[in-house]
């Protein structure tokens, strides 16, 4: 793992960077501890809905709003990222 250090509102902190599939399995286990006992359905979309909208705010932040680079970053079809950015008000 690598660290860094980031400055934010004139505070410095260390941010411990990990894999991303790690820090997905981090957050799914804290998020069935949260929810302890209690029911949880639809798991599946909940995270594709919490991760694809930063996600998509991102590429378009990396690529400076350039769709074509944006979707060919994703691996998407430009049509399909269009669809999607609208999806979320990012158009």
């Amino acid at each position: 793992m690598e660290n860094i250090m980031i400055q934010d509102n004139q505070t410095t902190s260390s941010i411990v960077h990990s894999p991303l599939r790690q820090t997905v399995e981090i957050a799914v286990k804290s998020y069935f501890d949260q929810m302890g006992d209690q029911t949880i359905t639809n798991l599946y979309d909940m995270v594709l809905a919490e991760v694809e909208e930063p996600l998509l705010k991102s590429v378009m932040e990396q690529t400076r709003g350039n769709q074509s680079k944006a979707a060919i970053l994703l691996g998407l079809s430009r049509g399909t990222l269009r669809k999607k950015l609208k999806t979320y008000d990012l158009l």
